[in-house]
C-alpha cells in the first residue's frame, strides 16, 4: 500500500490570499498530494512579531480560505509552540505523530533562495521532499533548475519543481490597500474579505 502524501504549507498567513490557494491547489494536483496541511506560523524568528496579526485571527481566516476544499486542513501546532518557530521542528513533530505519512513542503523560489538561512538547514532538507513554485515568465528557469539540481546532488535531498501561473498577489499589498481604503475583492476569498471587514483589521 502506498505512503499517503500530504503537503505543508506554512506561512504567516496576514492574510491569507488567493495566491496561497492556488499553489497548494496546484501543488496537490501535480504531485498527487491526499491533502494540504495549512500550518499557520506562531512566533516565526525572521519577522517582526509586533507586525503581525492575532494567531486567532490567522487561524479564523485560514480556516475560512479553505473551508470548501475537501483536500485541504489546517493546523494549530506551530501556534502552540512556545518560542519561535522554526520548520525542521514542525517537520520533526509531524513525523513522529504520522510516522507512515511522505511530507512535501511546499514553499515558493524566493524563500528557497534563503533556505540556508533556515535552521540546521542541511538536515532539514533530508528529512521531506519540498515542492519549490516556479513562476512563469520571470527569467528564473535555468538559474532555479540549475540550483535545484546543485542543491540535490550536494545534500541528497529531493527538491521538486512546480511550474505554475505567476499569481502575484501579497499579504502585504493586501494590507496596504485596505490601509488606503482600496478594493482587496479577487484578492482573497469571500469569507476572508469579509471577515477582515467585520474585524477591522490592517485600518491603521
Amino acid at each position: 500500500m502506498d505512503q499517503k502524501k500530504i503537503g505543508i504549507m506554512g506561512g504567516t498567513f496576514d492574510p491569507i490570499h488567493n495566491g496561497h490557494l492556488i499553489l497548494a491547489e496546484h501543488s496537490r494536483i501535480n504531485f498527487g498530494l491526499d491533502e494540504v496541511l495549512f500550518i499557520p506560523t506562531g512566533n516565526p524568528p525572521h519577522k517582526d512579531e509586533d507586525g503581525i496579526s492575532s494567531d486567532i485571527h490567522r487561524y479564523n481566516m485560514t480556516l475560512l480560505a479553505i473551508e470548501t476544499n475537501p483536500y485541504f486542513n489546517i493546523s494549530t501546532m506551530e501556534m502552540e509552540r512556545q518560542g519561535n518557530t522554526y520548520t525542521i521542528d514542525t517537520i520533526r513533530q509531524l513525523q513522529e505523530e504520522y510516522p507512515s505519512v511522505d511530507f512535501y513542503f511546499i514553499l515558493g523560489s524566493d524563500s528557497f533562495s534563503n533556505i540556508d538561512r533556515w535552521k540546521d538547514y542541511m538536515k532539514l532538507v533530508t528529512l521531506c521532499e519540498f515542492i519549490i513554485l516556479k513562476r512563469s515568465g520571470t527569467g528564473e528557469d535555468g538559474e532555479l533548475d540549475m540550483r535545484v539540481r546543485e542543491f540535490n546532488r550536494r545534500y541528497n535531498s529531493s527538491f521538486h519543481i512546480l511550474n505554475a501561473p505567476n499569481i502575484e498577489i501579497s499579504s502585504t499589498g493586501i494590507r496596504n490597500n485596505i490601509g488606503m481604503g482600496l478594493s482587496i475583492k479577487y484578492l482573497v476569498p469571500e469569507g476572508v474579505e469579509a471577515y477582515i471587514e467585520r474585524e477591522r483589521l490592517y485600518e491603521g
